[in-house]
């Protein structure tokens, strides 16, 4: 029950977060007490990384992430997703993040990668 309740709220944080574009109210719901990132681009704490999605929000409307497999161990969430930034960045972005919780199920730290999905490769398996 306490994996299914993590993967729950890691998917119910990134949906609101990323593609509902409300990352205070994300934070608000889901996040814990403090806020470890790992991420180099993003700063570290809550209140940083609500500024920080909201900006991203205001840059690159109609962002949108597509959650392909999401697994859960002890107090970790891996997300397997697809991120699409129209305008700059655009295309396809391959991402992995990780997540740990904490016992009441909230948000308390992330690590991320992040490829941008080549337009050839050199096997057709597709990246998701």
């Amino acid at each position: 029950a306490r994996l299914e309740r993590n993967k729950n709220h890691v998917l119910a944080f990134y949906d609101l977060m990323f593609n509902r574009s409300k990352p205070a109210e994300a934070m608000r719901l889901y996040g814990g007490a403090t806020y470890t990132q790992h991420n180099p681009e993003v700063p570290d704490g809550r209140d940083a990384f609500v500024a920080f999605f909201e900006k991203m929000a205001q840059d690159y409307p109609g962002k949108s992430v597509h959650f392909k497999r999401v697994f859960a161990e002890g107090d970790y969430v891996t997300l397997h997703s697809e991120h699409r930034f129209p305008g700059l960045l655009g295309g396809a972005w391959a991402a992995m993040d990780i997540f740990r919780l904490d016992a009441d199920g909230k948000i308390v730290e992330h690590w991320d990668v992040l490829q941008k999905v080549p337009s050839k490769a050199a096997h057709g398996n597709g990246m998701f």
